[in-house]
């Protein structure tokens, strides 16, 4: 059985260095070195170029890699699979989530799988959304959460939820009194958004270009928290969903800038890889999901 020997494969790519690697697995590295040298005989190649100051993947390296995190995360889920007894939900489920998910949408759903599941291990792990895909196609994670769509080909992908989105300032702001604004009114504004790679940024790229909007600044932070609180302190407009901004509405620390016949709404996805579509903890997790927004149509904030 040669899953130690990947283990130690993959961990050794991906940590670069064999004494950490020995201490991340809790072994000696002279069984690192041995992993390596019996994979190495078995597959007749050369997986890594070692000198005293670098340690490099060869390509065939590469192609062992791609294959061995496939091969670690199906016999995992076949351990798990076979370990689990009757109908009995437990085991460790390992969620992605995009910023907006992760942090206004996800925790509900969380206390309710915590309380019907108590067995089942949660772990979430947030970033961007192409962060997320990354984490799925890698398998770092079971299933990810994230605003929009994906190339990749790799996975598979189900939208969950319409998310409406709002153009935001302060409650000070010269746009925040008026009934209702054209993209007009927004030409020359100063902006304030995600990152690259966030889900809510692509939308906000897309709006800009599709409506020809010239902008006069653009402050980037990654953290949504980090823009509602630059935005409180009465710096420009930004672009942000609705669960991430309802609260700050109703306590009137944001106000939204009402456009005139204009709504913006996204699509919320959860992805996966199909090699782990039959496991059964990821199984319950959607069902969980679809049950918690059956056909969810998000209502715009009053």
């Amino acid at each position: 059985m040669y899953y130690d020997a990947l283990k130690t494969f993959v961990t050794l790519a991906e940590i670069k260095n064999f004494t950490k690697t020995a201490e991340n697995l809790r072994m000696s590295q002279p069984s690192v070195s041995l992993h390596i040298k019996n994979l190495e005989k078995e597959f007749q190649t050369t997986l890594f170029l070692r000198s005293p100051k670098f340690l490099q993947i060869t390509p065939t390296g590469e192609i062992l890699y791609d294959r061995a995190k496939r091969m670690i995360t199906l016999y995992e889920q076949t351990r798990q699979d076979i370990l689990e007894h009757q109908n009995s939900i437990k085991g460790e489920l390992k969620i992605g989530a995009s910023f907006t998910i992760g942090e206004y949408i996800l925790p509900s759903l969380l206390l309710d799988l915590q309380t019907a599941y108590p067995e089942l291990e949660l772990q979430v792990l947030i970033g961007n959304t192409e962060e997320i895909i990354q984490s799925v196609r890698m398998h770092q994670v079971d299933i990810g959460l994230i605003e929009g769509q994906t190339n990749e080909k790799e996975l598979s992908v189900h939208p969950f939820m319409q998310d409406e989105l709002f153009i935001v300032s302060s409650k000070n702001h010269e746009l925040a009194s008026k009934d209702e604004v054209t993209f007009a009114d927004l030409q020359n504004q100063p902006w304030v958004t995600r990152e690259v790679g966030s889900g809510t940024r692509e939308f906000l790229n897309h709006v800009i270009r599709t409506n020809g909007l010239k902008v006069k600044s653009l402050l980037t932070i990654s953290s949504n928290q980090g823009i509602k609180e630059t935005l409180i302190n009465g710096m420009g407009l930004s672009f942000l969903s609705r669960s991430v901004i309802e609260r700050d509405v109703q306590n009137q620390n944001l106000s939204i800038i009402k456009m005139k016949n204009q709504s913006f709404t996204r699509t919320l996805s959860y992805i996966y890889s199909p090699v782990i579509e039959d496991k059964k903890i990821v199984k319950t997790f959607i069902n969980a999901l679809q049950q918690k927004w059956p056909n969810e149509k998000q209502k715009g904030i009053k």
